[in-house]
């Protein structure tokens, strides 16, 4: 609890830092330059997925347990393997992006204008997967207090770094901030997980292959699904950037990271608590089902209020986190908070899949899923530009909805019951009416009309949360504390 606790601060913290970044970003450089630097990322986030065969993850699991024997010599043999390991697979990713960087311009952005910048930035990915290393043996040691520090004082040297670099040099800056980024991650994360005592080993060059053959197969596997989710969403920027230009990709990228940043942290917060009850439940398909039940109503109550006041605030939100300059991208928000509905009781569903370790069947739902928002993307732009985007991610999570749901009841007997069928009916209902008020009455109306819907459905979620959660006595313990 404590170490939830203690991250929870530290995320706060660092969506604050986030939005001031972002903020600075939107007026100094544009749409353009956040569809570049979203490109350039892009770019290097799906090498780094590629190469790095997942190491940042399945290690977690060998550390702990080396640590968790007590016995310093695993320990240090365990983290001597990993460590090897990752400048191996950082070095590949490097290489990789240092041959092809002339064909990696060609393919992102249409042109061999940004060879020079891959060049450069090629470095961050094996800065990154450095970096990566030493959280993995923070994490892996349980340093909560040393890897919340890192992530607080690595976003805060970010934003002060970075922001100067934009101010004096624009377009031209964007590269150097993302390698002073890297590097201060990596001078951080160094610093910290140096601090632990680790004993000097001797470990064979037979032993290294042989104990990073299950790291690098386990890593593999588990990263395969976000492989291939980033792979599609690369994909997809790169067809933007062609088709509509590098502005549109920077309208496209922070849209979307509004909705995914602020509106998704919600299932972000949720999900800590969340996967680990359901697969302690996973042996009972009844019990299941009541979980996702209470969860999927849970996440309908605490978000719909949220998405009425982007529905009607979405103007002001947009100038206040970017400028003038991102309200083309109002609209897009608008269908795409809509979806948040559909994505919301879908994504209660889906975690079954992974509580019951299906991890194939979780593999191919979420690869078929990937394929036709891929199509719908393609589909909606044309018809209809940013606007189109913002329905196709509707469209996509009403048809991902069917599909979980469907996929779920046949292989686990699972059903919504009355109580997430009314609460969902009734918020959107408040959702839907506010969409048609924003979307038919003037400016002044919409404020007005929605603001009382924005109210009411905050009134029904609240009523509904103390029903489930005794808001009421919560809130009195937090005041009288």
């Amino acid at each position: 609890m404590k170490a939830t606790s203690l991250f929870g601060g530290v995320q706060v913290v660092g969506i604050i830092i986030t939005i001031i970044r972002t903020k600075f970003i939107a007026v100094l450089l544009g749409p353009v330059g956040m569809g570049i630097a979203g490109l350039l990322n892009g770019t290097i986030g799906l090498i780094a997925g590629i190469a790095d065969f997942g190491l940042g993850t399945s290690a977690i699991k060998d550390v702990a347990a080396a640590y968790g024997t007590g016995n310093a010599q695993r320990v240090a043999t365990v983290v001597k393997v990993f460590r090897r390991w990752i400048w191996i697979t950082g070095l590949l990713g490097t290489v990789i992006t240092l041959c092809f960087s002339p064909l990696l311009s060609q393919f992102a952005f249409g042109n061999k204008n940004y060879t020079f910048a891959f060049i450069w930035i090629s470095i961050t990915l094996l800065l990154g997967q450095i970096s990566s290393g030493q959280n993995v043996v923070l994490r892996g040691m349980r340093k909560v207090k040393e890897m919340a520090k890192a992530s607080l004082i690595g976003s805060i040297l970010g934003l002060f770094t970075t922001i100067p670099l934009y101010y004096f040099f624009g377009l031209k800056g964007i590269v150097p901030g993302i390698i002073i980024a890297s590097v201060t991650s990596l001078l951080l994360t160094w610093y910290y997980a140096h601090k632990i005592k680790i004993e000097p080993v001797y470990v064979s060059k037979a032993r290294t292959v042989a104990e990073g053959k299950d790291m690098l197969k386990m890593g593999f596997m588990l990263s395969l699904n976000g492989l291939i989710t980033s792979g599609t969403a690369y994909l997809f920027r790169v067809y933007l950037s062609r088709t509509g230009g590098v502005d549109q990709v920077g309208l496209y990228n922070a849209g979307f990271a509004m909705i995914n940043t602020y509106v998704g942290l919600i299932f972000t917060a949720m999900s800590m608590d969340y996967y680990p009850r359901l697969s302690a439940l996973a042996h009972s398909n009844a019990l299941c089902t009541e979980a996702i039940n209470q969860q999927a109503e849970i996440a309908i109550l605490i978000l719909a209020p949220i998405i009425l006041i982007f529905l009607v605030f979405i103007h002001w939100v947009v100038v206040l986190l970017y400028s003038h300059k991102f309200t083309p991208i109002n609209d897009m928000i608008l269908w795409a908070a809509y979806g948040m509905l559909f994505k919301a009781s879908s994504w209660a569903i889906g975690f079954i899949l992974l509580a019951k370790g299906a991890s194939k069947l979780f593999f191919f739902n979420e690869l078929f899923a990937n394929l036709y928002v891929f199509g719908f993307n393609i589909i909606g732009y044309n018809l209809d530009g940013l606007t189109g985007l913002g329905i196709s991610f509707m469209v996509g999570y009403i048809i991902y909805l069917i599909q979980v749901h469907v996929l779920s009841h046949i292989k686990y007997s699972f059903s919504f019951n009355r109580d997430f069928i009314r609460i969902f009916i009734i918020q959107f209902l408040f959702v839907s009416g506010c969409f048609i008020v924003v979307k038919l009455l003037p400016t002044h109306y919409a404020y007005g009309v929605g603001s009382i819907l924005i109210i009411l459905s905050g009134w029904y979620s609240y009523k509904e949360l103390d029903k489930r959660l005794d808001l009421k006595n919560m809130l009195s313990q937090i005041l009288h504390k």
